[in-house]
């Protein structure tokens, strides 16, 4: 049994791959360039990838590939109409994240209210101890504790925001498709969460029905000084109205661990952000605690295991 590890650079290299070693002969490689894909995996039985992109024009000669196994949850990177055309099983990982994710989360919505940086900086200048005064309270920050928190997406990871989110003292309202009344505080249409909301933060996956979810009429909707975090897909929000709305006023901040394209282009819209307090952003990280890695790892093991056994746990295809 041959196993093809593809991009194991987005796993971290603390992460050890050796319980895949259990399965048979593993070749590691930190990433692959679209131009080698096919010969990396040419001769292997698993091929285990992050964002690698698998499809008609590399597994046509991976004669012997019987499982791809995706160390994420979402799956758009593999043409999985394909794989079941030609018969090669596709699993996915799902849950592993939930706490990475609603942690950074939670991380960009409290550095961007409370305006954490800004005082860190005042700190770290030199400028407060250049002063007189014991204390400073420029930037103005407000309490979270009676604001109204809009979780865009009400699965594992919007629940976990939504419950901290009320923890905190926030009225807490969400989107979902079918109501189940364990929502905290209501289920509204999304027009009218933006409307209300104080804090919105996005939990959707990446599909037709989400694509550009956050348009720039929508955008118009909120209130000039909430603030909105992505740590979902790019693609979920208009990302040049999003800058756009921030530049001009419009938005009190935005925070965003995920972008259209990635890495993030060079002109990309929010490049023209890059000096404002108000505007954060961080390399798709949210989802990758150590201890969310090693459950992703573990999942993977335990699915190409039932997989080798017949059986079809976390199976997409």
């Amino acid at each position: 049994m041959k196993i093809a590890v593809l991009d194991a650079g987005t796993l971290g290299d603390d992460l050890s791959l050796s319980p895949l070693s259990a399965f048979g002969e593993v070749s590691v490689y930190r990433e692959t360039p679209p131009e080698l894909v096919a010969a990396r995996i040419s001769d292997a039985d698993i091929a285990v990838l992050n964002k690698v992109r698998l499809g008609a024009e590399n597994l046509g000669e991976a004669k012997r590939l019987k499982l791809i196994c995706i160390t994420a949850t979402g799956f758009d990177n593999v043409d999985v109409a394909y794989c079941k055309s030609v018969g090669i099983g596709v699993v996915n990982v799902v849950g592993y994240s939930t706490d990475s994710v609603a942690q950074i989360t939670l991380s960009l919505v409290l550095s961007l209210y409370s305006h954490l940086r800004e005082y860190d900086a005042f700190v770290r200048t030199g400028a407060y101890s250049a002063g007189t005064a014991h204390n400073r309270l420029i930037p103005v920050y407000h309490e979270l504790a009676g604001k109204t928190w809009g979780v865009v997406g009400y699965g594992n990871i919007g629940r976990k925001v939504a419950a901290v989110a009320k923890a905190l003292g926030c009225r807490v309202v969400c989107t979902r498709k079918n109501a189940t009344g364990e929502e905290p505080d209501g289920v509204l249409p999304i027009d009218e969460l933006l409307r209300v909301s104080d804090v919105v933060t996005l939990h959707v996956p990446l599909n037709d029905g989400t694509r550009n979810l956050i348009s720039r009429e929508r955008l118009s909707l909120m209130k000039p000084d909430a603030i909105i975090v992505n740590a979902a897909r790019g693609g979920v929000w208009d990302e040049a109205a999003v800058a756009e709305a921030l530049l001009e006023g419009n938005l009190g901040g935005i925070g965003s661990d995920v972008y259209a394209v990635e890495p993030m282009a060079k002109d990309h819209p929010f490049s023209a952000l890059a000096g404002s307090d108000r505007a954060i952003f961080t390399p798709h990280m949210a989802w990758g605690a150590y201890e969310a890695r090693v459950r992703c790892l573990d999942d993977i093991c335990r699915s190409i295991r039932s997989f080798l056994s017949g059986g079809t746990r976390s199976r997409i295809v």
